[in-house]
């Protein structure tokens, strides 16, 4: 027997290790629970809101009046009381780490003494009352981990209209977030996050087909939150609820008559390669010969809700929808915007220009260095082109030219011009979707959901958009994300695991051949 324990006395210690009289564990440190009365009228209102948020994360089992005081309130304040607030509910309403740091003292020391056990009866006693002491440990040592705001967040959730209130408490999260990084706010939103996700999972969600029929306060939202192509009117809504068309969202019952996402679908004959095709086709094509059910354009209703991938699970329902009540179609795809492009491009274009600029000015001192970095963003035949459509090159080289062009969207005017550009915004676009990654996943937001779902990349399309919005995002280029139903499954999890984007031979066209 080591360290001077006999079996006798490490059951002794053993015993005094989980008698509470013993050896107090300390409870968290909570402020005494304040008397459920009306904050001082006096006080600001981000200090009332605090009074109801010490009233209700200080209860076992939080009144409702408590919550409801608390949600109104928080609507109330305006943008410098709710980071407040917030800041107020990460830091104060934390782990209680005294209590946890004590704990692990004690477990450490049971375990320690457990494991100078010798042989024999008593020592095999002994190790047995040390492994239910050290679970009942483990135990509190799990609940003590457990952040103190938990209770909160989960009686909101149980409260009328408070999963509502959840979902903006962490948009004002997610925004105070871009401005101060602070681990207790970085720890706050991934709680939530993770509570969020169980509270909206697809068991607790339901698909609705929106019609021209339901109610006039649900079709306002839908124009209201519509994200990728805004409804400029009555007519324009109506068509998209009409013959050849369909909108489905998902609904939860703590936030009725407002869906958390939805998508829009176009009914065509063949997959459209552009938008304009999808809202302003007149006749519309007959259902009875469509063929391809083409998503243009998903929207989430709720900026709280970001990071939690409800559209996957909405897809997935709606193609199982089409596929039951539609056996005629059998091409799921869709027509997508390609938000970060031009932004990419830019940034590109200016950082290539930057380089060239220092290699001029400083001589050959940095050309080992700076020619790692410096890439070819046109081709010899692109970069004439771009020269004998622009009349007045001042000696600009063609990357110079492209950038100054790029600055506004008249450029769309000039067929001239736009005829030059073609050739290398798609070569550049689909090096954009298909070979640009962050973190081993695509750069593009749109082209990450897709293709984490299980899409591949089919095709791009030259002036598909031709709004000022798409203009200024993407070139006006349009792709087209096909969901081959038995390659779905394979290529999410290829892309996923290891960030294989699958893409069509016609993609390729457009591609370096190093890359292709």
């Amino acid at each position: 027997m080591t360290r001077n324990h006999t079996p006798k006395s490490l059951a002794v210690l053993l015993r005094a290790r989980m008698h509470p009289d013993a050896i107090p564990s300390p409870r968290p440190q909570l402020s005494p629970t304040p008397p459920l009365t009306d904050p001082d009228p006096a006080a600001p209102p981000a200090a009332s809101v605090r009074h109801w948020l010490h009233a209700a994360a200080s209860a076992a089992s939080p009144p409702p009046s408590t919550l409801d005081s608390f949600s109104d309130g928080y609507r109330s304040l305006d943008r410098v009381g709710r980071r407040e607030v917030l800041r107020s509910l990460a830091t104060d309403y934390d782990v209680p780490r005294a209590r946890v740091r004590d704990l692990m003292r004690q477990y450490m020391s049971v375990a320690s003494a457990a494991a100078a056990g010798g042989d024999g009866a008593e020592a095999e006693e002994g190790k047995e009352g040390a492994a239910a002491a050290l679970y009942r440990m483990e135990r509190g040592l799990r609940e003590a981990l457990r952040p103190r705001y938990a209770g909160f967040l989960e009686a909101m959730n149980a409260q009328p209209g408070g999963l509502k209130l959840l979902a903006v408490l962490r948009a004002d999260l997610l925004a105070l977030l871009g401005e101060e990084n602070a681990p207790a706010l970085r720890a706050l939103d991934s709680y939530l996050k993770e509570k969020l996700v169980t509270w909206l999972s697809p068991a607790a969600l339901t698909l609705h087909q929106i019609t021209w029929d339901d109610p006039a306060s649900l079709l306002e939202k839908i124009v209201a939150y519509e994200a990728v192509h805004p409804i400029r009117n009555l007519i324009d809504l109506k068509r998209r609820l009409g013959v050849g068309r369909r909108c489905f969202g998902y609904f939860h019952p703590a936030i009725p008559g407002e869906p958390l996402i939805f998508i829009e679908v176009a009914l065509h004959k063949d997959m459209a390669a552009s938008i304009q095709e999808v809202l302003w086709d007149e006749p519309p094509t007959p259902e009875s010969e469509a063929t391809c059910a083409l998503f243009y354009s998903i929207s989430s209703t709720q900026p709280g809700l970001s990071g939690i991938n409800l559209g996957k699970f909405l897809l997935k329902r709606v193609i199982d929808m089409l596929r039951r009540d539609m056996p005629s179609v059998q091409i799921f795809a869709t027509l997508s915007p390609i938000p970060g492009f031009m932004q990419w491009l830019r940034a590109k274009l200016a950082s290539q220009i930057k380089l060239a600029e220092t290699e001029s000015q400083e001589g050959n001192s940095l050309e080992g260095a700076s020619s790692t970095f410096r890439e070819s963003i046109l081709l010899p035949d692109e970069e004439k082109m771009i020269h004998d459509a622009i009349e007045q090159a001042h000696g600009k080289q063609g990357i110079e030219l492209l950038q100054d062009t790029l600055k506004t969207t008249q450029w769309v005017k000039s067929e001239k011009l736009s005829a030059a550009l073609k050739s290398p915004l798609m070569r550049l676009c689909a090096r954009y979707l298909a070979r640009e990654k962050i973190r081993g996943k695509a750069l593009d937001a749109v082209a990450n959901f897709h293709l984490q779902n299980g899409a591949m990349i089919e095709r791009i399309n030259w002036m598909a958009d031709q709004s000022e919005k798409g203009i200024q995002q993407s070139g006006g280029i349009m792709v087209n994300y096909l969901y081959r139903l038995e390659n779905i499954e394979e290529y999410a999890l290829s892309y996923s695991g290891k960030g294989l984007v699958h893409s069509s031979p016609s993609l390729s066209q457009y591609l370096e051949p190093k890359d292709t």
